[in-house]
């Protein structure tokens, strides 16, 4: 199984680059973040004619979650993060595809910091270790796969010194993604590759992207069972430089077996 990752950052304005990497790159399960659209004008049947079935929590003009499956139609188990009733943003949904749990998540930013903002992202971010921690004790081989929007260590970016007052560097939401791996969970971009974080943002403010000058904040972790399965990775970073792109390039591994 290729399962990616892929904040699109505006489905129906980035949909002929979308469907041109999915020809290309192949992916078995691809979850979308920040599709910006509501679930009637998501473009269910351009995706189908290209070979994918998809579930999709929506929502007009932000956020927005979905998660695409080759040739088959992925089992929706959720459509939101348990534990706020009253969430009404589009952040995550969760389905069977394969034998595999996936959830789809796109993690609040928490800019400007400090502020409501960085407050909503931690809890929710306390909601999201909770049901992971259910998840890992169900027994399921399941992936938890998206924007984090969080740059776990400084080694991830590639210079943290002018992001110091961003909240995607802040020692509260690095401590909760701590907190997940500490349940058990694997960062599959990480194990794959140690030492070598492989940058998947690149603002499009002061050229960071003709610089090189990204950071790593969209992840795939893995129950211990799926770890066991994880061969190659890596990060499309050309899908980033094309025409039009989204900030984000498409991250992707290969679960050996399924």
């Amino acid at each position: 199984m290729k399962l990616a990752t892929f904040n699109i950052n505006g489905i129906n304005g980035r949909l002929d680059n979308l469907l041109r990497w999915l020809e290309t790159a192949a992916p078995d399960v691809v979850c979308l973040q920040e599709i910006k659209v509501t679930d009637e004008r998501f473009p269910f049947g351009a995706l189908e004619r290209a070979g994918y079935g998809a579930v999709v929590r929506g929502q007009k003009s932000y956020h927005g979650v979905a998660i695409l499956a080759r040739g088959a139609e992925p089992v929706v188990t959720r459509r939101r993060l348990p534990g706020d009733p009253g969430d009404a943003e589009a952040r995550y949904v969760e389905a069977a595809v394969g034998g595999v749990l996936v959830g789809c998540l796109y993690l609040p930013n928490g800019n400007p910091w400090p502020g409501p903002r960085f407050d909503y992202k931690q809890a929710w971010f306390e909601r999201f270790n909770a049901h992971a921690a259910a998840l890992l004790a169900s027994g399921h081989p399941v992936a938890l796969v998206g924007d984090y929007n969080v740059v776990p260590t400084d080694a991830d970016i590639y210079n943290p010194a002018s992001w110091r007052t961003n909240a995607l560097l802040q020692p509260e939401p690095r401590a909760s993604y701590a907190a997940l791996l500490e349940q058990g969970w694997t960062d599959a971009l990480a194990a794959l590759f140690p030492g070598a974080p492989q940058w998947t943002f690149w603002t499009n403010m002061r050229q960071r992207w003709a610089n090189d000058k990204g950071m790593r904040i969209d992840h795939l972790l893995l129950s211990p069972d799926l770890a066991e399965r994880l061969g190659d990775g890596g990060v499309d970073r050309e899908v980033r430089g094309r025409p039009g792109a989204s900030d984000h390039a498409p991250v992707w591994i290969e679960l050996e077996g399924l």
